[in-house]
């Protein structure tokens, strides 16, 4: 490359440059085997070694208490969306999910749910455009429940969890893809939390769980092999090959996400990214943020520009000037920039030079 690229997209999403010189490096001869990692045996001692490694960096990276498993599943988050209820609408003789929906994925989750038992929706934010997250208060969760679903951070409208909803006895269950390990959150709130891997933590295709250790082992008989909790549990999350490279990834990514100083630490430099380009946001008639200010996520940033042609252009010429991948999902329209825990200062300092200059140069043709 002749000068940097930066990704904004939203996953898969850019990974820190030295995991992925890493990779490169390493790819032909893992661990001095002469083999790469994926043509290892997922069954032989080096990447039963990696795999029981990538457990303990997950947990001391997330402060995990001990009373949770850690599972890594098939298929990504989606997968997860018809795990959840099939593991957890049996805690309960009313068998019933509640969920909240505070943008397109949790409305999705909430879709799959809804095939294998009685959910109801409890709060959504829709009629306000996604642009704000509801407040869930303790007396709207009926404690006959098993389970309440979150969305923690949205990454088409920009919001997210400031703080994380009281649901007594009921278990809280939260897809957290598009933040896990971002910031500092204390699990033990959670009954289960998951997230894909694609934007935090490395490729597709594979979820990690951490699912409190009461909560495994209700699926119903019918349940399928690869979407029962217990399955992963009992076989280290091999009843079948593992998704080995995506393993090693990830390994990689918490190496070097320890080596950063930490969760605490990342947390500091995305609120630090993200104050950057808010105020941008905040300082400009031309650009306006998607998201209530109160409810902002600090993973992707969603904005829009004065009209559709001017949209095209900016993405356009930004991808001239190294930033990659700015328009916003096909369902929202406008911009969107995904800076997740590998993007860099400089890549924000980079967006919110070109903001200003393209507002300078384009303010005539639109006040």
């Amino acid at each position: 490359m002749k000068r940097p690229v930066y990704n904004f997209g939203a996953g898969p999403a850019m990974l820190p440059v030295p995991v992925m010189k890493q990779v490169q490096e390493e790819f032909l001869d893992f661990n001095h085997l002469g083999a790469s990692v994926i043509e290892i045996s997922h069954r032989g001692k080096d990447f039963e070694a990696l795999l029981a490694e990538t457990d303990v960096l997950m947990r001391e990276l997330a402060e995990l208490p001990e009373n949770y498993e850690i599972l890594y599943i098939h298929g990504g988050a989606q997968m997860l969306f018809s795990a959840v209820p099939l593991n957890l609408l049996g805690l309960q003789p009313s068998k019933k999910g509640l969920y909240v929906e505070t943008g397109n994925f949790a409305q999705i989750a909430r879709k799959e749910a809804e095939k294998f038992g009685q959910i109801e929706v409890v709060l959504s934010s829709e009629a306000g455009g996604f642009k704000e997250i509801p407040t869930l208060t303790p007396e709207l969760v009926d404690q006959s429940a098993s389970y309440v679903h979150i969305t923690s951070n949205n990454t088409l409208y920009g919001t997210r969890y400031h703080r994380f909803p009281k649901t007594g006895s009921v278990p809280l269950v939260a897809d957290m893809t598009s933040e896990i390990l971002s910031r500092k959150v204390d699990y033990s709130q959670f009954g289960m939390i998951y997230a894909g891997a694609q934007k935090n933590l490395g490729p597709s295709g594979i979820a990690v769980a951490f699912v409190r250790k009461d909560l495994i082992g209700h699926a119903p008989k019918n349940c399928p092999k690869l979407l029962d909790f217990k399955v992963y549990a009992d076989n280290h999350s091999m009843a079948n090959t593992i998704n080995t490279f995506a393993i090693y990834v990830m390994n990689l990514v918490l190496k070097w996400l320890k080596a950063e100083g930490g969760v605490g630490v990342l947390e500091q430099r995305n609120e630090a990214k993200a104050k950057r380009l808010y105020q941008a946001l905040d300082q400009s008639d031309f650009y306006s943020s998607v998201a209530h200010k109160d409810h902002r996520s600090s993973m992707n940033v969603c904005f829009n520009l004065p009209n559709e042609t001017l949209l095209d252009r900016f993405v356009k010429e930004a991808l001239a000037e190294g930033l990659y991948a700015l328009k916003g999902h096909r369902a929202v329209g406008g911009a969107r920039a995904s800076i997740y825990n590998a993007m860099p200062m400089e890549g924000i300092e980079a967006l919110a030079q070109f903001m200003a200059e393209f507002e300078r140069k384009n303010r005539q043709s639109t006040f």
